[in-house]
């Protein structure tokens, strides 16, 4: 066979093979790899996807978010490893190294965030249909993403005395806030603010014990969680249903940007031509938004506009 005839059938050979990409779409990071900026591991169901999230102009969080956007075109995100500390969307990384530490740098090569593991064995990273980020090698898990959440619950998630929920500083600041929702040292889940005039727990209702608040402080360890069909349950005997309880929704606990906890269920909406998808609150902590401490900032009074509980809030400046 002539040489030029044989080349030119290798070559349609070769095109005819699938091309192997590392950005292609997996859940799994293994060993001594990493993940750029237009890298994203997706979960086995579809469900979630983790990768560099962006937060700004040229400004980029390692970020868990669901796949799908809701109907206004933005992702949901669940879980940032740095949202105090963006990195630059040039040459940053997130990398497993072989030692068992999974490290995110920015342009300049500096350790932004870490998971301070080691493991003798070799380690990799998935990303689960639960929407739990694990590192784990032929043993176990060595950390996950569960253990230290952000802002947001997922079904089945705990809470424990040493994690708990801080909300980002507004809608369009990702960064940690001036709310917290966390178990204190009485064993007792509650609401706090946080800002430069000082803390206050405003949920229970501070001036209720806890007995009156009908919790129970006996508990040296602590934990909370709800499952997927939307009941939740503290080990201070705290519980509530979703009010649209049942199997076969999404849902999210979140301690949101104005001090309030509230549980949101996917809903998916459509007509013939589209489908399109909402969250909506199927429970709220605190009913009356202006007993949130702080709502309305240093210089403002909170009011509602029309009577009862359900009316919307506004803010006024102080007379003076």
């Amino acid at each position: 066979m002539d040489t030029p005839i044989l080349i030119l059938l290798i070559s349609l050979l070769l095109s005819s093979l699938p091309l192997l990409s590392i950005s292609s779409p997996h859940d799994t990071l293994p060993a001594s790899s990493s993940l750029s900026v237009s890298d994203v591991l997706i979960s086995a169901n579809g469900t979630f996807s983790a990768g560099f999230h962006s937060v700004g102009k040229n400004a980029y969080c390692f970020s868990i978010w669901f796949t799908e956007p809701t109907s206004d075109g933005n992702l949901t995100v669940v879980w940032m490893a740095n949202r105090d500390q963006p990195v630059n969307g040039k040459r940053s990384k997130l990398s497993l190294l072989k030692s068992g530490n999974l490290t995110l740098t920015d342009a300049a090569q500096f350790t932004v965030w870490s998971t301070n593991t080691q493991s003798l064995s070799p380690l990799q990273l998935q990303l689960l249909s639960t929407g739990n980020l694990v590192l784990r090698n032929q043993n176990g898990s060595v950390w996950e993403s569960f253990d230290s959440p952000t802002d947001t619950l997922l079904p089945n998630q705990p809470m424990t005395r040493n994690s708990k929920l801080i909300s980002s500083r507004s809608r369009n600041n990702f960064s940690s806030g001036f709310y917290s929702l966390f178990f204190q040292e009485d064993n007792v889940l509650r609401l706090q603010f946080y800002g430069a005039e000082g803390s206050s727990i405003y949920w229970p209702d501070p001036w209720l014990n806890s007995s009156e608040a009908g919790r129970t402080t006996y508990n040296n360890s602590p934990t909370a969680a709800f499952n997927s069909s939307g009941y939740f349950r503290s080990s201070d005997d705290f519980e509530f249903k979703a009010s649209d309880y049942g199997i076969g929704v999404w849902r999210r606990l979140r301690m949101d940007v104005d001090g309030n906890v509230r549980l949101y269920s996917l809903e998916s909406l459509g007509d013939e031509r589209r489908i399109w998808s909402i969250w909506r609150v199927s429970w709220q902590a605190i009913r009356q938004p202006c007993k949130i401490h702080g709502v309305c900032g240093p210089n403002a009074m909170c009011n509602y506009h029309l009577p009862g509980e359900k009316a919307g809030r506004g803010c006024s400046c102080l007379p003076g």
